[in-house]
């Protein structure tokens, strides 16, 4: 019998007998079995209504509305089974720590991360680097990396977020062996595709793209994954959504903007190219690869005065941004010509011009997958 079966036979018990609390308990239990979040928080409150919740089925209701997005009430009953045992259950800690990192308070949640936790729980210590990574702190979670991997080595989903850090602390070989470890997590088949992507192994970066999307539809790694193959591939309108919707569910990650309108420079549209770096720009002035792609797209549209001070601005914010450094070269060898800027532009992004044999578009993907 699946897990659907017994609680839709759970449920048709309890419509005989809607205030039976040990049935109510039963058919909430089920319906997490089956995946059904929001209808085991709602059978959970009308328990509660009954009878105060406690131990287990307090842990479950807090569980249930974590699940479900309601991570108000969940917080409520974890709270009030920690006041109860004294704090001391980091399995509760756990889940106080985690529904308040889905509510997106991540100092609050990092509070309930203490070391006993930490050192007993592969969870907790996942969580805790997730937190810092989220919130750029590279340098402490690249100092926990190593120690939490040496005491979890067996756990999948710590060896996974491992791989995505890995990936931004500029651990290349420490990714791909966490994200070997972490069997068909999605993150970890993101990581190994971004990889795949870095050494121009096309066919096989976006195979694992596809399987970690499909594993968990809202990923916005694995959509501006999709979206930089199909951009080294050629298909650059395409690349523009792909990159466009990756961008959206990030949100505030600057690089998935400017990746979209690169994307859209390419296939020619450099209105919604120049949109799109803006977007980046009004985010955070100070990111000089937006400044860098604006000169690029001021300089072959002939603005080449404003071209130069914007990239005046981007080098001084990062000299060595790959827009910025683009944007130097296109006028220095046009000395401000748009026309002979552009095709100096479309020769430098299709043909092999630097020592290791790759294309401009071959350095575009690979700094934007960064």
């Amino acid at each position: 019998m699946t897990a659907e079966t017994v609680y839709e036979q759970l449920a048709g018990f309890l419509e005989s007998d809607p205030e039976n609390s040990s049935l109510l308990a039963d058919c909430a239990e089920a319906a997490m079995q089956a995946d059904k979040a929001e209808e085991a928080a709602a059978l959970y409150q009308r328990l509660e209504a009954i009878e105060p919740l406690a131990g287990a089925n307090a842990n479950a209701a807090g569980i249930a509305a974590m699940r479900s997005g309601d991570q108000e009430t969940a917080q409520l009953f974890f709270a009030r089974l920690l006041e109860e045992d004294g704090s001391a259950d980091p399995a509760i800690r756990f889940n106080l720590a985690w529904s308040k990192a889905l509510a997106r308070d991540f100092a609050g949640a990092q509070e309930w991360l203490d070391a006993h936790s930490l050192a007993t729980l592969p969870q907790a210590a996942m969580l805790d680097l997730q937190i810092d990574h989220e919130l750029g702190r590279f340098d402490e979670a690249g100092e926990k990396l190593d120690d939490y991997l040496a005491r979890f080595p067996d756990y999948a989903p710590l060896q996974a977020a491992a791989s995505v850090l890995a990936m931004d602390i500029d651990r290349p070989d420490l990714a791909r062996a966490a994200a070997g470890k972490a069997g068909d997590h999605p993150d970890a088949l993101t990581t190994l595709a971004t990889l795949d992507l870095g050494d121009r192994k096309l066919d096989e970066a976006r195979m694992q793209y596809a399987k970690a999307l499909e594993s968990r539809p809202h990923n916005p790694r694995a959509e501006i994954g999709l979206g930089l193959v199909d951009l080294a591939e050629g298909r650059a309108k395409e690349a523009g959504a792909r990159l466009d919707k990756g961008a959206e569910q990030f949100e505030d990650h600057l690089g998935s903007w400017i990746a979209a309108g690169w994307a859209y420079f390419i296939s020619g549209d450099t209105k919604t190219a120049r949109a799109r770096f803006e977007t980046a720009l009004d985010r955070d002035d100070t990111f000089g690869e937006a400044h860098g792609s604006l000169a690029v797209v001021e300089l072959l549209e002939g603005e080449s005065e404003a071209a130069r001070r914007r990239i005046e601005i981007a080098s001084r914010l990062d000299r060595d941004a790959f827009s910025t450094a683009l944007a130097r070269m296109l006028l220095e060898q046009s000395q401000g010509n748009a026309e002979k800027a552009e095709q100096i532009f479309r020769i430098a992004s299709q043909r092999s011009i630097l020592p290791d044999g790759s294309t401009l578009m071959d350095q575009l993907v690979k700094a934007m997958g960064r």
